[in-house]
């Protein structure tokens, strides 16, 4: 067994069969001494996805560094699913599979060995490519936004796409964060709290602090001064009882649950609507904020898409200067000194 490969990719088969050969159990991971290292790498891991996105380096010298860090990755995984917070099990996946990317980049000979894990279908041709079906480069890429990504703009042969080694790889890291997300929370043993409950209010503390910096509103709440044109006019259209097309209701209620309105809030705002139905509304309402499928919800629509719809409400001169509502927001409120990307 190659214990390093093990260690780099401990989400594989092999690390499993080398941390059973080579340790006793979850039990003594999570309550023996022997196995500090692997909370601390474990958390360490966790954290590092919540700062920046990054799992840490370590040393992987010797086989005791290898098992700790084989150790480190089921121990975060219970960390993060006992926690069951749906921003941090993305942003916990997405760090993982960027970390696989790094790591891949370097280490070309253990290509085949993740694409046999993740069950992708891919086969390497004589040209040293690698050839992608279709139905796989779909589900991989759809989150690519540039038009290089785009199916049409590819080569594609009896099904299967060709692609250079460097973006076949940055397909297996959506492959991989696909796979952790989709496992994710696991079911945790209510005995395992006692043993992990110091790193998990460590963490709790970390989730808060990141959630109210990236919070359009910094955690205080909406405040009126900042709303952008278009959803202050769609409010005062609702709120007149007036007639809302399909693409204003989905832009408000994208709009104020991404700035952390609660379902109750949002809610009343159609209230007072003519053609307003509770029981209709309130599924429309946490079908959009992804409340009834475990989700994170729908994203507000850019401005592009605002204009599209005829709902660019009143533009004035700072929304020729951003590309989104939620960057009018920002830009307004001072969490940007310049406008978004």
């Amino acid at each position: 067994m190659d214990s390093l490969r093990a260690a780099r990719y401990p989400f594989l088969r092999e690390s499993s069969q080398f941390a059973e050969e080579n340790s006793e159990g979850i039990d003594m991971l999570l309550t023996d001494a022997s196995y500090s290292e692997a909370r601390r790498r474990g958390f360490e891991r966790v954290a590092g996805a919540i700062r920046n996105h990054k799992i840490p380096d370590t040393t992987l010298n010797g086989e005791y560094n290898r098992l700790m860090e084989v150790l480190s990755y089921p121990y975060a995984r219970i960390l993060v699913s006992f926690i069951n917070d749906k921003f941090l099990i993305k942003r916990y996946a997405l760090a993982e599979a960027e970390h696989m990317n790094d790591l891949l980049s370097k280490d070309p000979a253990s290509v085949q060995t993740i694409v046999d894990e993740l069950e992708v279908n891919a086969v390497r041709n004589k040209d040293g490519n690698m050839n992608l079906h279709f139905a796989d480069f779909l589900r991989f890429a759809y989150v690519m936004k540039a038009v290089e990504w785009k199916l049409i703009n590819m080569t594609l042969n009896n099904g299967y796409v060709t692609l250079p080694p460097e973006k076949f790889v940055r397909l297996l890291q959506n492959a991989y964060r696909l796979k952790i997300e989709e496992e994710l929370p696991l079911r945790i043993p209510p005995e395992f709290e006692k043993h992990i409950q110091q790193d998990v209010s460590k963490i709790g503390l970390m989730m808060a602090e990141m959630k109210a910096r990236m919070s359009p509103t910094n955690g205080e709440g909406m405040k009126d001064e900042f709303l952008p044109p278009c959803i202050k006019t769609i409010i005062e259209m609702a709120q007149a009882g007036q007639n809302l097309p399909h693409s204003a209701r989905f832009s408000l209620v994208t709009f104020l649950h991404a700035l952390g309105l609660t379902y109750e809030q949002i809610i009343a705002i159609f209230a007072v609507s003519p053609d307003f139905n509770a029981a209709m509304s309130e599924y429309q309402i946490k079908h959009i904020t992804g409340e009834l499928n475990g989700t994170d919800g729908y994203s507000p629509p850019e401005c592009g898409t605002m204009k599209t719809n005829g709902i660019c409400f009143n533009p004035d001169p700072l929304c020729e200067r951003i590309k989104h509502p939620l960057g009018y927001y920002r830009m307004k409120s001072g969490r940007h000194s310049r406008p978004p990307e």
